[in-house]
């Protein structure tokens, strides 16, 4: 099935559907009122939208239309679920990348995986980038391609994934955008560092423990007493 390009609301919408399936199963499927606040919370979305309930009934309306989303029969309260995963012909990996990208915009391979943790264990980034070659390949194979590579931002280490189920990104715009807002040093390259930085901190102030452990010791055994402060290890006085 191929998919009509959708609007913001519509993709918003069913990105929404498809995080709370996975991260809030006993409250799903959703009623429109816990649909919209799911679209318009203020964490994991980008960007962040103020959509009312007409908007919601009209994108849930036109995603209905083309079986990408089903409305519950077993409910009093109107609730809905989303059929993406059956509607657009992709595997559970696939759907979850389709989902985070849907919710919270372009991201690098290494993003999704830590993004979608609570959605679907990947083993590490490379697993990642596997499941979004094989959506971009989609379209070399005669189907619709549902990402696309964007070009590498300044400072950035890994280029980032972008959606096309809302059509094709605007580069110009993108790259605008990316000037104008440098990329941050790699967050995974930094925090290695930090952590490095913090094992020899601590391996110092092991090893300086133990020398004042031994010097403590062999004072002792010579009769000299050490002064109290910092210094005391370099300061000895006899009784």
């Amino acid at each position: 099935m191929t998919i009509k390009t959708l609007t913001p609301i519509e993709a918003r919408t069913l990105g929404t559907l498809m995080e709370k399936a996975r991260t809030v199963p006993d409250s799903y499927p959703l009623s429109l009122n816990a649909l919209v606040l799911g679209c318009n919370q203020k964490s994991s979305r980008e960007p962040l939208m103020e959509i009312t309930d007409d908007e919601a009934h009209s994108a849930l309306a036109s995603l209905k239309a083309q079986s990408l989303v089903f409305e519950a029969s077993s409910s009093r309260v109107p609730r809905f679920e989303h059929n993406f995963q059956r509607a657009a012909g992709v595997s559970e990996a696939q759907a979850v990348v389709m989902g985070l990208l849907m919710l919270r915009g372009p991201q690098t391979a290494a993003e999704l995986r830590s993004s979608g943790d609570r959605w679907y264990k990947f083993a590490d980034a490379a697993a990642v980038e596997s499941v979004l070659q094989a959506l971009q390949q989609r379209g070399d194979d005669g189907g619709q391609p549902m990402v696309q590579k964007l070009p590498r931002t300044p400072g950035a280490r890994e280029q980032r994934w972008h959606h096309l189920l809302c059509g094709e990104p605007d580069l110009a715009a993108f790259a605008s955008l990316a000037a104008s807002n440098p990329a941050p040093a790699d967050a995974q390259g930094l925090l290695a560092r930090i952590t490095a930085l913090e094992n020899a901190l601590a391996q110092v102030t092991t090893d300086n423990a133990q020398l004042r452990a031994h010097i403590a010791t062999i004072s002792e055994q010579l009769g000299i007493e050490l002064k109290d402060g910092p210094d005391s290890a370099g300061d000895l006085s006899p009784l």
